[in-house]
Formats: structure tokens, sequence, C-alpha cells
């Protein structure tokens, strides 16, 4: 059974197709949502601060502009995590409304759990990702 990172909606499904992600983002633009293109090779899910592929989109109101700026940041990190978030403003503040994941590297190989005993019975865990042992930029090469 493959498994792959669960971060963000849809994250337990299998990935989205290019059709379901312009339904996504056109969703996403009927709720007046601005969206922004983050990439990264480290998804750790404490890792939450992902590269920006350009400005946030604001002004953008036409989801084959978006999707065209989601293609052209594949064509350039084509081997690393993409997410696209939505930002709902209405609080008046920046409250990610929806985040999904519309590329992932061909290898992914997961995390490692280290459990650590400590005083007390304390037991702590740490997640890692078996590729941050690799240089940024060298990260989920087969």
């Amino acid at each position: 059974m493959t498994f792959h990172l669960t971060q963000g909606t849809f994250s337990h499904l299998p990935p989205l197709t290019d059709d379901e992600i312009a339904l996504q983002v056109q969703y996403c633009l009927d709720n007046n949502w601005p969206l922004n293109i983050e990439y990264t090779d480290d998804p750790h899910p404490r890792n939450t601060y992902w590269d920006m592929w350009g400005l946030p989109m604001f002004d953008i109101k036409d989801a084959k502009a978006i999707v065209f700026e989601i293609n052209e940041c594949r064509k350039a990190f084509g081997n690393y995590y993409i997410r696209v978030s939505a930002y709902d403003r209405t609080k008046g503040r920046q409250t990610i409304a929806l985040s999904f994941i519309v590329n992932r590297p061909e290898h992914d190989p997961g995390f490692s759990l280290t459990r650590q005993e400590s005083h007390d019975r304390v037991i702590r865990y740490t997640l890692r990702d078996y590729e941050t042992d690799k240089p940024k930029g060298e990260r989920y090469k087969s």
C-alpha cells in the first residue's frame, strides 16, 4: 500500500486531477477567497512557512490564470510539494479557509517516528522526514 503526505483539505483522498484542482480554485474565487501558491521540499507538519510562488493573487478572478500559475510552479518545482491556500479575509485577518496539495514528488519515502523515554514515565516522540538528511534542493531525488 502506498501512503502519501496528509496535510490540508482532501489529503486522505487520491491526488486531485487537474480538472478537480480547477474546480476547487473556482470554488475559492466564488467565495471571494484570494489564493496563493507555495512549495517546499520539507513538508514536516510543523514547517508551516513554505516558499511562496510569486505574490498572493488578491486581484485575480479568473481560475484559468491561477491554474496557469500552478502549472508554472510545477514546471519549476516539479519534484517538490506544492499547495494552494485560500484566505478568508472577512474576519479582518489572514485566516486560511482552504488549503490543498496540488503536486507531490515522485519519490516520497515518508517520515520516521523516534520514541524517547525520559524521567517519570515521560515518553517523547519526534517525527522526522527521511529526506531532510539531504541538503535543500537535493531532496526527493530518486
